[in-house]
């Protein structure tokens, strides 16, 4: 299971990855195409930037939040989400299911899909909760998920924010350096460049990481959240015995036209396939 999700993000993202790599190429490139590299070292300024941005984020915000941040940042880059038309497939069939077993038969369901929050409405459904306590439910569950979200997102934007600061700490660090080596222009000639490098660290680590990776996160949670958007109303059309045309009919509207391409399930292979199921379970 987890290697075909891999297998699923990583041609999701291949053109992403490609598009990186070209990229970052052209932006080292320019670093090299007038040689002399080692001007571009700055070991200290780098050391005040990194150390100064990451102080600066723990005096703001807790431990706690920031080891959040690390875990959503290696769940967005390290784990495929599913597209809505699969949403839209896995929700007819729960609703044939339910129109074929019943609707204790979606508790064999529950620890089978692989989105919690399809999973957590599923056991509202089963519960026998009513529709307005299940959809009171849910969106308070997408509402403080957005929340949570934009609760990490504002680390990395703080991170953002200050590195350039501590740039021109570094740089001014580099300055004094130079300042002290006043009347010997070979000093000074060999300073100028580790002074200007650290504001460069700054800005290239601000628009560079912290700044894309806030907006991965921002692009990742509305995703998402439009997933379950499209699970809610799913369920909530499986709680009024919709028919399963109509539910259809009504989930593919959440997605665009070229999504839109025959119909998602075929309802007698459905039943057939749950028929068998349960021929199969009478002769064991």
């Amino acid at each position: 299971m987890f290697r075909s999700d891999w297998v699923s993000f990583f041609k999701q993202s291949k053109k992403n990855i490609f598009g990186i790599i070209i990229c970052i190429s052209l932006f080292l490139a320019g670093f090299f195409i007038h040689g002399n590299t080692g001007l571009y070292v700055n070991l200290s300024g780098f050391l005040i930037i990194i150390g100064g941005t990451l102080g600066a984020t723990f005096l703001s915000y807790n431990m706690r939040r920031i080891e959040i941040l690390f875990k959503v940042l290696k769940t967005s880059y390290g784990r495929a989400i599913k597209s809505p038309n699969e949403i839209v497939r896995i929700l007819v069939d729960l609703s044939v299911k339910k129109r074929v077993q019943g609707l204790l038969a979606l508790q064999d369901d529950e620890d089978e899909t692989a989105i919690v929050f399809l999973r957590q409405a599923l056991g509202l459904l089963v519960d026998g909760f009513s529709k307005e306590q299940i959809r009171e439910s849910l969106t308070s569950e997408m509402y403080f998920f957005k929340m949570r979200r934009e609760e990490t997102r504002r680390v990395l934007q703080t991170m953002a924010d200050v590195a350039p600061s501590f740039g021109l700490v570094g740089s001014v660090v580099g300055l004094i350096g130079m300042l002290a080596g006043q009347g010997d222009s070979a000093i000074i000639m060999a300073t100028i460049p580790v002074a200007l490098t650290s504001t460069l660290y700054g800005i290239v680590l601000a628009n560079f990481f912290f700044l894309p990776f806030a907006a991965n996160i921002r692009e990742r949670t509305l995703q998402e959240l439009f997933l379950q958007k499209i699970v809610l109303e799913g369920v909530l059309a499986i709680s009024e015995d919709l028919h399963p045309k109509m539910m259809e009919r009504k989930l593919v509207s959440f997605l665009t036209p070229s999504a839109r391409k025959g119909r998602f399930v075929s309802y007698e292979k459905i039943r057939q396939r749950l028929n068998l199921s349960e021929e199969v379970r009478e002769n064991v």
